[in-house]
């Protein structure tokens, strides 16, 4: 999808300069000692301003502080401050962070936060929860205690210090793989999207929430939401894997053409364009593919007809296997149709032809693991589809071009990641 670079921007510079001051001295002691270094890890606060963070929904923060090197939220409770998110977006990671809180206090840390979900952060984002275990006031179910997959997976093992002691958090993200690491000890393990998650969700608070968890990257988030909760140490280390390139930018190497219609590479990308016969034409790819991520982007022009065929096999122009469609807006872009088979595997919901950028560039992510499809699209989660047939299949990835003329695809950044 991209080429091989880290989804965020470095926005400070982790500073380790030695500094004379009794203020400074009392803010070094309390800094974690770990290797930092700075080819993997990213500070998200510089412990001096609230730069890299902005209110949820908002360009702008307010109702957060720093303090002596610490980040506080506003304490006043009920989303009094409002929640945070980070300015950058995230896909596989590992955070870490220091944080305490006051007595009978509630909070939590976020991730794959994405605001078009609703108006508030836990509509998209799993949440570690934080809280004064030993002094809340209220009865609570096993998973709303500290470093619970809130109201979704009780934790294991926990023990919070003392309120007036710093607790350690690790989050960390691998492809589906969660875990939540509190004080050092392993406490929470899911897997996000499998049929466990799926029936956590029903079982919870989060039933009537369709965009819950559904993201594939998206914001670190923290929570003001019931009283003072104090932060510092936040750094994030960038676990992505994009596997390697598909296509070279240069010439249609690994590749074969199969048809009449065109094929060829200009400015760096990859264009598909309907010729004189106007008929079906298909891209394949030299090897096969059978368990993978896929990431590529497109963008239409013209009439925009085409797709991506996985455990395909092709003779000629006859391609028997699945498609996941990319074509023009009210057409399934996203779904999963199956040639010379059994049609239409699954369309998408109609509320999620919006998702497709017309003209745009789009990015697609398609997961094949043994009998199950997923298909992000735009970040979007499209197509969850499980299917036996599939789940026996091998074979090539395919660009296709559909058939009528006057089509024209461009292609860039496809990267395959063989699981």
């Amino acid at each position: 999808m991209y080429k091989i670079v880290i989804l965020f921007s470095m926005l400070f510079l982790f500073s380790m300069c030695k500094q004379t001051s009794k203020t400074t001295n009392e803010q070094s002691a309390k800094q974690l000692t770990v290797n930092n270094n700075s080819t993997e890890w990213q500070s998200l606060f510089d412990g001096k301003t609230t730069d890299g963070w902005r209110n949820y929904g908002k360009e702008t923060i307010a109702g957060w502080k720093v303090i002596d090197g610490e980040l506080y939220n506003s304490g006043g409770g009920s989303d009094h401050g409002g929640d945070v998110v980070s300015i950058g977006e995230y896909e596989d990671f590992e955070l870490y962070l220091e944080w305490k809180i006051a007595k009978e206090s509630n909070s939590g840390i976020f991730f794959h936060v994405n605001e078009s979900a609703g108006k508030a952060i836990y509509h998209s984002g799993p949440e570690y929860q934080l809280l004064d275990d030993t002094g809340w006031p209220g009865k609570l179910k096993d998973s709303q205690y500290s470093s619970a997959n809130y109201d979704m997976k009780a934790p294991v093992n926990a023990k919070v210090k003392s309120i007036k002691e710093f607790n350690t958090a690790r989050i960390i993200v691998k492809d589906s793989h969660v875990e939540h690491w509190l004080n050092g000890v392993k406490t929470v393990e899911y897997e996000l999207w499998s049929d466990q998650w799926k029936k956590d969700v029903q079982n919870s608070k989060w039933k009537d929430h369709p965009k819950y968890g559904i993201f594939k990257k998206g914001h670190i988030g923290f929570q003001d939401h019931g009283g003072l909760t104090i932060f510092r140490n936040i750094k994030i280390k960038d676990l992505t894997d994009y596997g390697k390139p598909i296509f070279n930018g240069k010439n249609l190497d690994g590749w074969e053409i199969n048809g009449t219609e065109k094929w060829y590479v200009e400015n760096s990308e990859l264009i598909c364009e309907s010729g004189s016969d106007k008929k079906y034409g298909y891209l394949t790819t030299n090897k096969k593919y059978k368990d993978f991520v896929l990431r590529l982007k497109f963008k239409q022009e013209a009439d925009g007809n085409s797709g991506v065929f996985f455990r395909s096999s092709i003779e000629g122009t006859k391609i028997a296997g699945w498609q996941v469609e990319v074509a023009p807006k009210n057409h399934d872009t996203g779904g999963i149709y199956e040639s010379y088979g059994r049609g239409w595997l699954y369309k998408i919901p109609e509320e999620k032809e919006n998702i497709l950028k017309e003209g745009e560039w789009n990015d697609m992510i398609i997961k094949v693991k043994g009998d199950r499809v997923m298909v992000w699209l735009n970040n979007e989660l499209m197509t969850d589809l499980k299917d036996a047939k599939i789940g026996e299949a091998n074979g090539v990835i395919a660009l296709q071009i559909h058939d009528g003329g006057g089509i024209k695809v461009r292609w860039k950044d496809l990267f395959v990641k063989e699981l």
